[in-house]
């Protein structure tokens, strides 16, 4: 699964024998914000539509023995930005790996590993933002657990990082 990413970006490694990938770039007015920066303000203004298909997720697998999500902006408002560190929780994800120009995120439970990585290549006042899932399955019921939701995805990144443009 070619995808059109920098050498050293840390979700490389995760990228073999994925059961599931993909990788959406758009490009972006830059001021040297950092990935962590940039995914705060997409999680943010996460359109409604999306949150409401997180609460249906939520109420349906919860019933199936999966964990309660929440939802994607669930961060500690709180917190200033540079405190976050690898380990520390941000929305339904814990940070893996975390430096200025990328932030890679996971959430693993008994059928599935899940990580996403926002990369940033800057050219001048302008960046390109890599946004990459990364999914492992772990057995059969991860499988039927992607069926339903890869199309919902494949729909909800690029969406989600328009409203980097439009706000």
């Amino acid at each position: 699964m070619p995808m059109d990413l920098p050498a050293d970006a840390d979700i490389h490694p995760y990228l073999s024998h994925a059961y599931f990938a993909d990788s959406y770039s758009i490009e972006l007015p830059y001021q040297g914000e950092s990935a962590l920066e940039i995914y705060f303000e997409m999680v943010n203004r996460t359109p409604k539509w999306v949150n409401c298909l997180m609460d249906l997720r939520n109420r349906i697998v919860s019933k199936l023995g999966l964990k309660h999500l929440g939802r994607m902006a669930d961060l500690d408002k709180n917190k200033p930005i540079e405190e976050y560190k690898v380990g520390d929780q941000v929305g339904i994800f814990s940070i893996v790996s975390l430096r200025h120009n990328e932030i890679v995120v996971e959430d693993c439970d008994k059928h599935l590993n899940v990580r996403l990585s926002f990369l940033l290549v800057p050219d001048g006042n302008r960046v390109t933002l890599h946004a990459t899932t990364v999914v492992h399955v772990k057995n059969t019921f991860g499988k039927v657990y992607m069926f339903f939701v890869a199309p919902v995805h494949k729909v909800i990144v690029p969406r989600s990082l328009n409203t980097l443009v439009t706000g």
